[in-house]
């Protein structure tokens, strides 16, 4: 009772718990690595075995208070430097620290903590707790010695003890819960583990290390810290306002190898790009297009005016045979006149039996022409062509014009590429090294994914060919053997124009080399 009523023994109480709590954060950020190699339900489990282990611990080197003075005293010297047994363990633990924090730190920065299946590689739940114990009997000797230091009666440091560690179980499962959430945050912990043990070896041979110095390093790395987490929650909030589909998407295609490449960062072979990606480049290109599919606009993957095969009314019943007949489609817009004046589809064998039944076509029998203004988006358009049951849609502008036509293969396309019909050539023929011959009508899409590159397409929809794309540059319609150069940071690109029809760019001969490298003289158009 004489002793609660000491004010002294209040003041060495409330140091002395300050003080053993100082000393425990190096010990609590170590529980907190080694309970991370723990499965998720057993760390807590783990956290309060091994403190409560350690505790009885440290009640037991209390009670031994008499055994720990006498570990001062020098047991063998070598040469001027004379060891006692707390010198010896200080030595032993140092090394300890030393080389599991070495350890780990390896472990983390070569990532071999994890399977090449993924699998997560866990701990023995007692090894683990094990680990704790020994580790608080490295921590806990300075802390059990500068109780004794400091106090006088061995029920203040029980005491003192109790109280620190019930604050250690309390602050040790946000503690880990933090350092695992923030991984640089780990790396770090492990450099001040590392600090701490040379420190306890330079102590155990006589260096005395100012713990003043090491407390200071330790606050000043986490302040540093603290501004390098507030600058990444910063970014990452910046980024959260972009839109999630947008940041998927460019985490997979990164993942595939389509990197952006950023203002001031040295050319790249494109090869060597494609190389280190995972994936083959037609699984690439095949991911690609569907990611990229919502953000395309309709008269990119359509088939455009100037190429539908349409059947007109007004013509004899000879003529719509051999038209038919001729044409690998399956269905046709049936139409009299013009093709704005749409009357409705029919199936090519529709066609034919009834020419062949009738010797003519009854609009009555035809099927209803299913129109899309050429704003719809590539999702609304996939379910209208859901719901067309094979047929064609017919794509108009706003003023009733007719633009083109979709069907279902249009849209596989888009996704994996061209296939041409037996009436058609493919829009993209390869014409030796880094050399192309590229229709007119080719989609920049394709194009982009074909040559590897990036940066052609037009964000304001105004133009989805690389005819449109090179009447942009130009201003006017070229001339054949006219040219332009579209640069890149893995490759230069050359655009020359090979054939004219009308008044569109029919062929094009494109040619690929590394910035400031010859291009290859052309061939004659």
């Amino acid at each position: 009772m004489e002793l609660l009523l000491d004010p002294t023994m209040w003041v060495g109480l409330l140091t002395l718990v300050v003080l053993e709590i100082v000393l425990g954060i190096d010990n609590l950020i170590f529980i907190a690595i080694l309970a991370d190699k723990l499965p998720p339900a057993q760390r807590d489990r783990a956290r309060v075995i091994g403190l409560s282990l350690a505790l009885i611990m440290r009640l037991g080197l209390l009670s031994v208070i008499s055994w720990l003075f006498q570990l001062t005293q020098p047991l063998f010297s070598l040469g001027a430097m004379a060891f006692s047994g707390r010198d010896l363990i200080l030595i032993a633990g140092g090394f300890f620290l030393v080389l599991k924090a070495t350890m780990e730190m390896h472990e983390r920065v070569e990532s071999k903590a994890e399977k090449a299946s993924g699998s997560h590689i866990y701990a023995s739940f007692w090894v683990i707790v094990t680990q704790i114990v020994v580790l608080d009997a490295v921590f806990s000797l300075d802390a059990v010695i500068t109780a004794v230091g400091m106090v006088d009666h061995l029920e203040v440091m029980m005491a003192a003890v109790i109280i620190a560690m019930g604050v250690m179980l309390v602050a040790s499962r946000p503690l880990t819960r933090f350092v695992n959430a923030h991984p640089t945050v780990v790396i770090l912990c492990l450099g001040f583990l590392l600090m701490i043990g040379f420190a306890l070896i330079a102590e155990g041979f006589g260096f005395k290390v100012p713990k003043g110095y090491l407390y200071a390093a330790i606050g000043f790395s986490v302040v540093i810290e603290s501004l390098n987490q507030l600058a990444r929650r910063n970014r990452a909030s910046r980024q959260a306002q972009r839109p999630m589909r947008e940041r998927t998407a460019e985490g997979i295609l990164r993942m595939l190898g389509k990197r952006q490449h950023d203002e001031g960062e040295p050319a790249a072979d494109p090869h060597a790009q494609i190389e280190e990606a995972p994936f083959g480049a037609e699984e690439r290109n095949m991911v690609s297009g569907v990611l990229r599919l919502a953000d395309r606009n309709v008269r990119s993957i359509m088939t455009p005016r100037n190429d539908v095969t349409w059947i007109n009314l007004d013509d004899d019943a000879q003529t719509l045979r051999k038209q038919v007949s001729q044409s690998p489609h399956g269905f046709f817009p049936v139409c009299r006149g013009s093709l704005d004046d749409i009357v409705g589809t029919a199936r090519s064998k529709d066609i034919i039996a009834e020419l062949l039944r009738q010797g003519r076509l009854d609009e009555r029998k035809l099927r209803p022409p299913i129109l899309v203004h050429d704003t719809i988006g590539i999702l609304d358009l996939m379910n209208t062509l859901k719901s067309a049951r094979g047929q064609l849609v017919l794509v108009i502008d706003e003023f009733g014009t007719v633009e083109g036509l979709v069907t279902p293969i249009d849209v596989f396309e888009a996704i994996a590429g061209d296939f041409p019909d037996e009436d058609e050539a493919p829009d993209i023929i390869a014409d030796g090294n880094d050399r192309w011959i590229v229709d007119g009508a080719a989609d920049l899409h394709q194009f982009e994914q074909t040559l590897e590159t990036e940066g052609l397409t037009d964000d304001t929809d105004e133009y989805s060919t690389l005819a449109g794309y090179m009447l942009r540059r130009f201003g006017r319609l070229p001339e054949v053997g006219e040219a332009l150069s579209f640069e890149r940071p893995e490759a230069n690109y050359r655009f020359q124009v090979l054939q004219l029809k009308g008044r569109r760019i029919a062929k094009v001969l494109v040619q690929r080399t590394l910035p400031d490298g010859p291009l290859e003289a052309p061939d004659a158009a």
